[in-house]
């Protein structure tokens, strides 16, 4: 599911989560008087029992910032252009696997990267160079094993890096990081 899909499934959800739908709510945020991105979802969250995702779709559309579902997509098809388009495969499955988590998955693209959250940032998908996407995840804790290797000077957002050159590196031993450090988000 690419970006605009996934903007549009919480969209959807948002009414069967909260008994509204997203206009309704970006309308009580404009009454609220909030204009600040970290106030508005603090609200959402505090008054209104939003979970951090649905909180930040809200937040991004009343300010009409650059998380919006167009600018998403664009950020995204911005960082696997020209040389790295060979890459695209590779944050395809990455986001596949990531999406059968469950419900809470949040995908922030960035300028350079993509921030996965659930809660909190569990994973980010960066295409670092013209044959390799670098896959950053947080799994304090845990040593080093194998291609799960420590971050470094790679990225402080994460504990951990996995260098990512062809979509068969995004195997099971992938997906069973990826699944730690999202139920560790929780």
């Amino acid at each position: 599911m690419d970006a605009d899909a996934q903007v549009a499934k919480m969209e959807a959800n948002i009414a069967e989560k909260t008994g509204h739908p997203i206009d309704y709510w970006v309308k009580q945020v404009k009454a609220s008087g909030l204009g600040k991105h970290g106030e508005i979802v603090k609200w959402l969250k505090t008054d209104h029992g939003f979970t951090h995702g649905y909180a930040n779709l809200v937040a991004h559309r009343t300010l009409k910032s650059s998380a919006d579902q167009h600018d998403n997509a664009d950020l995204v098809a911005a960082q696997y252009a020209g040389p790295k388009a060979d890459l695209k495969p590779i944050y395809d499955k990455v986001i596949k696997i990531v999406e059968g988590f469950g419900d809470g998955l949040e995908l922030s693209p960035k300028k350079a990267y993509v921030s996965l959250r659930h809660k909190k940032q569990f994973a980010l998908v960066q295409p670092s160079t013209k044959t390799r996407v670098d896959l950053g995840i947080n799994l304090k804790g845990r040593e080093p094993e194998g291609r799960l290797e420590a971050s470094g000077s790679f990225n402080a957002m994460v504990s951990h890096r996995i260098r990512l050159e062809k979509p068969a590196d995004v195997d099971a031993d992938v997906k069973r990081w990826l699944k730690d450090a999202f139920d560790a988000a929780s």
